[in-house]
């Protein structure tokens, strides 16, 4: 089974030298914060639930909403996500 990666998703890098087992946290968070529906079931069906949720659960940072659409995917509060803690650390300004 190979997961297949977007070019326009990856466009930083050469998508043909990305390994999917050396670079798993990198690729999870690109397809999880950028990607379609349809590329983060397929990334799932690759590496395996508990391999996503591990990796998402560890990202440094995730926008507010792959954070809440994760937190309700994998059933595990908002507060878990270490990009939720980090973000907690450092507060912004308000947006008014």
């Amino acid at each position: 089974m190979q997961l297949e990666l977007r070019p326009s998703l990856f466009w930083d890098v050469n998508v043909e030298e990305v390994d999917l087992k050396k670079h798993r946290a990198s690729v999870i968070e690109r397809i999880s914060t950028r990607g379609r529906l349809d590329e983060f079931r397929a990334m799932v069906n690759f590496y395996g639930r508990e391999t996503v949720k591990t990796a998402l659960l560890n990202a440094r940072y995730l926008d507010k909403r792959t954070v809440s659409y994760c937190s309700l995917i994998f059933d595990v509060p908002i507060t878990e996500f270490r990009c939720y803690k980090l973000a907690q650390l450092n507060p912004e300004h308000w947006n008014y």
